[in-house]
C-alpha cells in the first residue's frame, strides 16, 4: 500500500490511540517524550509529533507485530507511513 499525507497521518492517529488503550506501553512513550496527556492531546494533529509516535513504535519489533495484529495493519505499513511524514525521508542508523 502506498501512503498519502493522510493515510500516514490516520495511521499514526491509530498507533496514537493504540498505545493510549496499553498500561505498560503509553508510559513508556510519555517518559521518553516528557510529554503529559494534555500535552499528547493537544499536539495530536501535528505531523512532526505524529513521525514521532510512528518512530516510537518503530523502536521495538514486538510494539511493531502487536499493533499489526491488532489493526489489522501490513507489518512494512508504519514504516512506509513514516516515510510520508515529515523527517521520515531521513534515515537514522542507530
Amino acid at each position: 500500500m502506498s501512503y498519502s499525507r493522510e493515510s500516514a497521518e490516520t495511521l499514526a492517529l491509530t498507533a496514537l490511540g493504540w498505545l493510549a488503550a496499553h498500561d505498560d506501553l503509553l508510559p513508556v512513550f510519555m517518559g521518553s517524550t516528557g510529554m503529559s496527556e494534555a500535552d499528547l492531546r493537544e499536539r495530536a494533529a501535528d505531523p512532526d509529533f505524529l513521525g514521532a509516535v510512528l518512530d516510537f513504535l518503530m523502536m521495538d519489533d514486538s510494539w511493531i507485530v502487536r499493533f499489526c495484529d491488532d489493526t489489522g495493519t501490513p507489518y512494512d505499513g508504519p514504516g512506509q507511513a513514516r516515510a510520508v511524514l515529515p523527517g521520515g525521508e531521513q534515515v537514522h542508523w542507530t
